[in-house]
């Protein structure tokens, strides 16, 4: 039978500071192990944590981008658990099992998303609290062994824990995708799944339907791309209806996806908050934060995904679709915006950089950081088209060439002879040389076959180069008796 779905997520980044939460340790990633460690983040008796004010300043930021309350005196405690890449035994962290010790440094916020019909849905945010990364376990040296690197102990990291307001995998991945694009807008964090500046927990349950009780939550650990994301989620949606169907609980557990396998594995049994014995970090006091502070740092907020595509819309008259490709990724977003500027119209420049340049990105290593020309480069050929100087068609072969030299248009179009003849006289004299050579299809183009235009523009741009412009061939072949 079909069932209904529930879903939150637990999205763990790592703020983009310069050193550890906790000492003063670099953070470097793709370095040599257990290169940048001290006593403090090896958990060496004796040592005190010290807050990261940078890391603060970014979780706060993170919060106002995600319409949170900003918490003024959130509270440290300690998440007691063992764990080979924990070396003090315990994770310093802000939340708890019972309210006293329960005060993350933000809380109560939410995202929108825009569903694939175009309709918006808004997420709620439970809350963010701030807390230190674990090191890593490296299994790739022996079948029966594994090393221990440090470097990644300490690293500030905020949890983004989501209400269980999503109702397919498809929405969480949105979620998931908008976090992303905060992240990188905020600069609150590098947000690169790949280096593991970004990882998701899934929670998720059925139920008989919507009003139903929530069923038993299982949670799939650290998926660290969309695709990931949504395939964990789809195999457990099949296995738990499979298991309700036959008539057997589901039980509350921790998981891993085997992305080989397409199947989610159980790794560890039921486990609660209270496991974990959180209590007061007795090292630390409360962090407490002035309002001015968190007023400072509002007012000083960047424009943030949702503002820029409404800006795209309504300055450049984009439909919401082009304006939520444009700002999907903020380098690329920030790229248009600059060719914008000294774009005559930004509304065709737009179908330049979502049809033309994206699909190249696709297939360049590096990203549009990598491109050989500026963004006032295609800014400038999108307006020597607007104004007839180089045909649309005329306009792709010199894209190209700006791919695989990095020149400018006019350099181009000087170097190559590819300015649009517009004298009307000249193209007239094609146009005629044309028809004289095709004088069966003339007259049955005359006496109504409408679809032999495209033949004779083609023939005319092919005896002109591509240079003659297409809206005055159109029309003398309209004219001509």
């Amino acid at each position: 039978m079909p069932y209904s779905t529930v879903i939150g997520l637990e999205i763990h980044c790592q703020l983009a500071t310069k050193t550890k939460m906790f000492c003063g340790c670099k953070i470097e990633v793709n370095t040599e192990p257990n290169k940048n460690v001290c006593p403090g983040c090896l958990g060496f008796p004796g040592t005190l944590p010290s807050p990261n004010k940078e890391a603060l300043n970014l979780a706060i930021k993170l919060g106002l981008a995600l319409n949170c309350e900003i918490e003024n005196r959130a509270l440290w405690t300690r998440k007691g658990y063992f764990y080979p890449d924990l070396p003090n035994g315990y994770q310093i962290t802000q939340i708890g099992t019972i309210p006293a010790f329960d005060h993350p440094i933000c809380k109560k916020g939410y995202l929108e998303i825009i569903l694939e019909d175009g309709t918006k849905k808004k997420i709620g945010i439970h809350h963010i609290h701030m807390e230190e990364d674990a090191g890593k376990l490296v299994h790739d040296f022996s079948p029966d062994s594994s090393h221990f690197d440090a470097n990644r102990c300490g690293t500030p990291l905020c949890e983004i824990v989501t209400q269980p307001d999503m109702r397919n995998p498809e929405e969480a991945v949105l979620v998931l995708q908008k976090i992303k694009q905060i992240l990188e807008y905020t600069g609150a964090s590098n947000a690169n799944m790949e280096n593991g500046n970004l990882r998701c927990d899934g929670n998720i349950s059925i139920r008989k339907g919507e009003d139903a009780p929530f069923g038993t939550r299982v949670e799939i650990k650290n998926l660290n791309s969309f695709s990931y994301l949504q395939k964990a989620l789809e195999a457990e949606i099949a296995l738990q209806s499979v298991m309700l169907d036959s008539g057997r609980e589901i039980e509350q557990c921790t998981k891993r996806f085997d992305a080989n396998h397409n199947k989610t594995i159980t790794i560890r049994r039921k486990e609660d908050a209270h496991d974990y014995k959180y209590f007061p970090e007795p090292d630390l006091l409360r962090l407490y934060v002035e309002q001015s502070h968190i007023d400072s740092i509002k007012q000083n907020m960047p424009e943030l995904p949702d503002a820029r595509r409404l800006r795209f819309e309504s300055d450049f008259g984009l439909s919401q679709y082009d304006a939520q490709v444009l700002t999907s990724d903020k380098e690329v977003s920030d790229w248009f915006d600059t060719a914008s500027k000294t774009c005559k119209n930004p509304k065709i420049l737009a179908n330049w950089v979502t049809s033309e340049l994206m699909r190249e990105l696709k297939e360049t290593e590096g990203g549009i950081c990598a491109l050989k020309f500026k963004p006032e480069d295609l800014a400038q050929m999108v307006n020597l088209i607007e104004n007839s100087t180089i045909s649309g068609k005329i306009g792709k072969t010199v894209f190209a060439e700006m791919l695989s030299t990095g020149k400018d248009p006019d350099t181009i179009i000087k170097e190559k002879g590819l300015v649009q003849i517009t004298d009307t006289s000249a193209i007239e004299a094609i146009v005629r040389n044309v028809i004289e050579a095709n004088q069966s299809q003339w007259q049955e183009f005359k006496g109504g076959k409408a679809q032999l235009r495209g033949f004779f523009v083609g023939q005319i741009m092919k005896n002109s180069g591509g240079k003659a412009n297409p809206g005055m061939v159109n029309r003398l072949l309209d004219e001509i008796k």
